[in-house]
């Protein structure tokens, strides 16, 4: 899984992914995050890939030129298609589900816009997918590009020590996490729950998929509407007083 980042702040990113799981990722061979420096591309001696809006307004916009170029030196080293993903509040928000898609793909683009934002033309001639990391505003995209390279690095193969780590934590189903427990068996009076003692595999497996359940209804019922439920699931959900479709 190979990731290409379009970035006014190449250091951000490889700063930033080179630590923890995706450092060892990248050391594995598991993935490959490369961050191409837009304004290496600019056609003047001061290195300026921004100026003044049309119209009039605040701040700068990031020109069209620059960020082509450096999309065409990325694009060479590229076979066959691939997606762009422009990191942007306006675009479709990140999920679980998107990260799984993603994985699939064998290289993923990731242009990083800066300032007040990116000339419009540049974006309709090589954006395939625009992507947001939520409804709030940042400086720039490197830091969602980073969150989108975490979790969709997550899904690929190798990565994690433990595969169905990525299989069964939060969002999987559409459900969140149960809770997790570890020694001590009693810590400040709070006992970890009898059945995970148990050695009782079947019994866990129910309790924490119950745990999961009342989390998704008390913290995210949002995501019930679309979560897989079993027979199990709804009569258990029927009698916290909660009826699903």
């Amino acid at each position: 899984m190979n990731f290409h980042v379009l970035t006014l702040f190449p250091d951000l990113i490889e700063m930033g992914c080179r630590t923890s799981i995706l450092g060892r990722a990248m050391e594995n061979g598991y993935i490959s995050v490369t961050a191409t420096n837009i304004r290496d591309f600019a056609e003047n001696k001061h290195g300026r890939v921004d100026d003044y809006p049309y119209g009039g307004g605040a701040g700068l916009v990031m020109q069209p030129g620059p960020i082509e170029r450096a999309y065409q030196a990325v694009r060479e080293k590229i076979p066959g298609s691939h997606r762009v993903i422009y990191l942007t509040p306006q675009g479709k928000v990140f999920s679980q589900s998107m990260a799984e898609e993603l994985a699939r793909e064998p290289d993923l683009v990731l242009l990083c816009g800066h300032y007040e934002g990116v000339d419009e033309r540049i974006l309709e001639r090589i954006v395939t997918d625009n992507v947001s990391i939520g409804d709030y505003v940042l400086t720039g995209g490197e830091l969602p590009a980073m969150v989108l390279i975490d979790a969709v690095s997550r899904m690929v193969e190798g990565v994690l020590h433990n595969q169905d780590s990525a299989e069964i934590e939060s969002f999987h189903d559409n459900l969140l996490e149960y809770p997790q427990y570890t020694r001590p068996e009693v810590y400040e009076g709070m006992r970890v729950p009898e059945v995970l003692l148990s050695g009782h595999h079947a019994n866990i497996e129910r309790w924490r998929r119950e745990q999961s359940l009342e989390r998704t209804l008390r913290w995210r019922p949002d995501l019930l509407e679309k979560a897989e439920l079993t027979g199990e699931d709804r009569e258990y959900l029927a009698k916290k007083g909660l009826q699903v479709e």
